[in-house]
């Protein structure tokens, strides 16, 4: 026990094995991610091969957070690729495109719910993932997007009115996926260490 826990502390740091560990074996979860933040399976296939090559270059990663520096390594390639900005209309033209169209990619077909995150614009989307579906803080949304606290409490809340909004009008949906959506916000604390978000 003791030689174990020796070892443990003379090599906190995660090295590449363990990141390709981590890659391997949340596959589905990174590249789902990388998914939902891109709206776009080709961009998706980007973002997480750059995550790989990002994080198995990375030093002095303690490896307890190995597994959440693989995520925001996925969600800092999707920003560098996409740069998603707070008004861009063309962002929005593109995701009205894609609303009309319904293209659903072949990974979120089981799952329509999150399906409908693809249909947000890309300033939208990215705050909704990484604020409601990986709990980043609105400071922390702020300094990755180059935004205001605000804008990110703006566009989360805009998000999630429109995924309901979304909900209410798919017939085929049940009324506690409506309900699920709506509760999204009071589940996301309303402040965070840096103060009111």
């Amino acid at each position: 026990m003791r030689q174990n826990y020796k070892d443990a502390r003379s090599k906190p740091y995660a090295t590449s094995t363990d990141f390709c560990r981590i890659y391997d074996e949340q596959m589905a979860s990174l590249y789902l991610l990388s998914l939902l933040l891109t709206a776009d399976p080709e961009k998706a296939e980007q973002c997480f091969v750059s995550g790989i090559g990002d994080s198995l270059n990375t030093n002095s990663v303690f490896k307890e957070w190995a597994h959440l520096w693989a995520r925001r390594s996925i969600i800092q390639n999707a920003i560098r690729l996409l740069d998603p900005r707070l008004n861009d209309e063309n962002e929005a033209n593109r995701a009205m495109f894609w609303r009309s169209k319904r293209k659903v990619p072949v990974d979120l077909e089981a799952n329509p719910n999150l399906a409908r995150v693809l249909g947000l614009n890309a300033f939208e989307r990215s705050v909704f993932v990484m604020s409601v579906l990986e709990a980043y803080s609105n400071q922390e949304c702020s300094l990755l997007l180059g935004c205001l606290r605000r804008d990110v409490a703006n566009a989360r809340t805009l998000a999630i009115t429109r995924l309901a909004k979304g909900l209410i009008t798919d017939e085929s949906q049940s009324a506690q996926d409506v309900t699920a959506f709506t509760r999204v916000a009071e589940l996301v604390p309303q402040h965070d260490c840096f103060g009111p978000r």
